[in-house]
């Protein structure tokens, strides 16, 4: 009797164990752009005559529609948007696109503005390259750069849902 006591115990512990936390434990990076891509950044601004926010990680954000409810997407969120993401000399190297994906998984410029969106809200986002893909090259399928490294990333955005 004491064996089957005891093997019960320890099976109703293991079960205790695996049970599935669906609260989300991760938060925007904390990473910071160093200060000479932040006066890169805020340098293109100026010379385009762009009064944008600036996040203390070095992200400069414009709202340009406010979207609606107060619920906003958190890091662990699957988000579905509309974007298109051009480089500073207006080249477009990716969308205008509809998609979906893990929050967790985008740049971390995204990562960290987003959750600061509403359902249907739209904006721009001015990325530092250390936020973006750093000294990375992107190439596409047949190899030609189509962002170059230490890029500043500009996006444009709407959030549909999350």
């Amino acid at each position: 009797m004491k064996k089957i006591l005891g093997l019960s115990v320890l099976i109703l512990a293991l079960l205790s164990s695996c049970k599935k936390d669906d609260e989300c434990k991760l938060s925007p990076p904390a990473i910071v752009a160093p200060a000479s891509e932040i006066q890169a950044v805020k340098d293109y601004l100026t010379s385009k005559s762009i009064t944008a926010i600036q996040d203390p990680s070095g992200v400069f954000y414009l709202n340009t529609q406010e979207g609606a409810g107060t619920a906003t997407p958190t890091v662990c969120s699957t988000i579905n948007f509309i974007y298109k993401g051009t480089l500073t000399n207006g080249k477009v190297f990716d969308g205008p696109s509809t998609l979906t994906f893990p929050l967790q998984d985008l740049i971390a410029g995204w990562q960290i503005i987003i959750p600061k969106m509403k359902r249907g809200g739209k904006t721009t986002l001015y990325i530092p390259p250390t936020l973006g893909y750093g000294s990375r090259e992107i190439k596409d399928n047949l190899g030609n750069v189509i962002i170059p490294a230490n890029s500043i990333l500009i996006f444009d955005i709407e959030l549909l849902n999350f």
